[in-house]
Parts: C-alpha cells; structure tokens; sequence
C-alpha cells in the first residue's frame, strides 16, 4: 500500500479577500461543498488508507487540518516551523515516512488542485504508483495542454517506455521553466510538451537518495533533524536547523537534474485553480458570461465574476472585471491582471494593515 502526502503549506495569496493568513485558499470551499484539502483526500481514499496519509503544512493549520478530516491521525499532520519551498517539505515528509518503510512508494499531491475526472485520476495515479515501485524511477503527471499557458512550467516528453495497466509512460527529456506567450504556443503546437502539474510519485527511499546527490546542504540538514525524531528534543532541533535549510522548489533542485523521470500524459480535467479567474472557469453565466454569487443587478455588464454574499451589489457598464466583496475588505480587479492579486496583499503588508490578511 502507497503513502501519500499532501501538501498544504500554501498561503493561497491570489485568492485574497477570501483567503487569509489565518484559513489559506486549500482550507476553503471554492467549488462545492468540500474545503480543497478534503476533495484532496476523498480522492485518494480508493488507493491509499487513511492511516497512511500524511499532510505537510505550518503549525498554525494542524488545527484546521484535523477539524476538516477528522478520521486523519494528528501523527500525520507534519509540521513545518517556517515555509522553505517544497524540496524541504518533501524532504522532511520523507524524512518521517522513511521510519515507517523507507522502500515504499510516496506519493506527493499539492492539496489545492481540482480534478474533473477522479476515476481516470485514480487510474494514472495507480499507474504511476506501479511504475514507481518497479525501479528507481521518479514518476511525474504531465496535463495535456489546452491554451498556451504561460503560468505553468512544462516537461518536455521523450520516447515510450511502457504501458502499465492501460496507460502510456515516457521518459521525461526536460523540466521546463515557465514560458512567454510564444514560447507557450510552440509548445502546445508541438504536443511532446505538458504542463507540470506538481504532482509526483517514488519510492521514500529514492527521493531522500536524490536530495544527498542534487541538494546536499538540505540531506545535511535533514539527517541534523532526524538524529533527535522521537526524543524531546525534535521540536527545538526542527526550529533550529529548519530555518537554515536552502530555499528551493522540488522542480529546480530535483527535477531539473533528474535522469530517471518518467513522464505519464494525462488530461482528466486538471486546474490548480491559481486566483479567482480559475474559479470563473466553472461557474454557470449568465448570456452575457456573468457570474454573480450572492445578491445584486449587473446592467450593461459583461464577463464579469462577482462573489459578494453579504451585501447586495449593483454594477453599471464594466467588463472583464473580478468583484470579491468579503467581510472587511473589497477587492476589484480586472480579469487580465488576476496574478497581480499579490502585490495587493504586499501593498495591504507594507500599509500596516496586516489585520486584513
């Protein structure tokens, strides 16, 4: 049986008003009635138990963590006394599911992501779990492009290597950096390029391997951790050592050295939901491509997405705009500049309102 673990250390900035320090973006209901992180695991449910699923996050949201999926041992909750990028939270989940079986297979899911098709999910994610468990192979899921995405990295796509239950793996050839427009379009043209969705597969073991090679300064730091894991002593060590580790994301410290990368394509309705205009991308219009949740007129208005479920609204000859009126702050924002959303919460920093974040 697989471990998973799902990362929830997000601050979720680009979905500011709604998401705040306190309860980030994977913690809310954006689509339906589950938080992010609860779809997360319901959808993991089928392949791995619940006992063998561990959620890397900050102390301050083990609390939350625990009240929304309850049946989660607090155990499992990993904790992560400051945010250092995803190679260290990978690593120090390895680090704590290494002492239950080093050889098992791990997978890494971000816990904000929606997926439209969780049965085809599922399937690709046991592929990828079998391939993984099979030799020293990284296993990662590519989505199949539809716009030319300039917010997304790609993985450039290489030879067949195996089909395994049904579904086509290839060697991975290159991680690939966030592209301009025209970059973008040439890679989506050529259809050897997928979107780097996060999401990745292989054995405890193997990662921890691959960090002492491509990452020594983090496997010093993580063996510093280990060496007090289970004594009183852990906490005061994971501070210390934690706040010296380098900053790196698992793309540029791991993936990007990686020779052992198979890539499996997959189109099962992905969205990492990144800011309010992903969010406007499943919602039901009105004829004029509207979006109104809560109460108020929209006259003269077109493609424009508004949440405000507290005070009535009425909007008079804009376009393309983002409208989030919650609790104690506003926020308009036109529909081209959606990403910009944290500088807003950067200005709010440097103004002293930290309150409202």
């Amino acid at each position: 049986m697989p471990l998973a673990v799902i990362m929830a250390g997000g601050r979720g900035e680009r979905f500011w008003p709604r998401s705040r320090t306190a309860r980030p973006k994977q913690f809310l209901n954006l689509i339906g009635e589950k938080s992010m992180l609860q779809l997360t695991v319901e959808r993991l449910e089928s392949l791995v138990g619940i006992t063998d699923t561990y959620v890397v996050a900050a102390a301050d949201f083990k609390d939350i963590i625990l009240e929304q999926v309850p049946a989660l041992p607090e155990e499992n909750v990993i904790v992560e006394p400051f945010g250092r990028d995803t190679a260290a939270a990978i690593g120090l989940a390895a680090m704590v599911l290494g002492r239950k079986n080093p050889r098992e297979v791990m997978i890494v899911l971000p816990a904000d992501h929606y997926i439209g098709n969780v049965g085809e999910f599922q399937k690709v994610l046991w592929s990828a779990v079998t391939a993984a468990a099979q030799g020293d192979n990284v296993v990662t899921l590519g989505i199949t492009p539809h716009s030319p995405e300039t917010g997304y990295g790609y993985i450039h796509r290489g030879e067949l290597e195996g089909v395994i239950g049904g579904i086509s793996t290839y060697k991975a050839l290159q991680f690939m950096e966030k592209p301009n427009y025209e970059r973008a379009l040439e890679f989506m043209s050529s259809g050897d390029y997928f979107w780097n969705s996060g999401m990745f597969v292989w054995r405890v073991d193997l990662v921890r391997a691959m960090i002492d090679k491509y990452i020594p300064e983090l496997a010093a730091g993580l063996q510093d951790i280990e060496s007090s894991l289970g004594t009183d002593t852990y906490e005061n060590t994971l501070e210390d050592v934690y706040a010296t580790l380098p900053r790196v994301s698992v793309d540029y410290g791991l993936m990007e050295h990686a020779d052992n990368v198979l890539l499996i394509p997959c189109d099962f309705g992905w969205d990492d939901i990144g800011n309010w205009a992903a969010l406007d991308r499943y919602a039901a219009k009105d004829e004029l491509g509207n979006v109104l949740l809560g109460e108020g007129v929209m006259l003269d208005t077109a493609n424009t997405y508004v949440v405000s479920e507290e005070r009535t609204v009425a909007l008079v000859g804009v376009d393309d705009l983002i409208i989030i009126n919650d609790q104690d702050s506003l926020l308009v924002c036109h529909k081209s500049r959606v990403q910009e959303i944290k500088r807003v919460v950067q200005a709010l920093k440097d103004k002293g309102l930290e309150h409202l974040l």
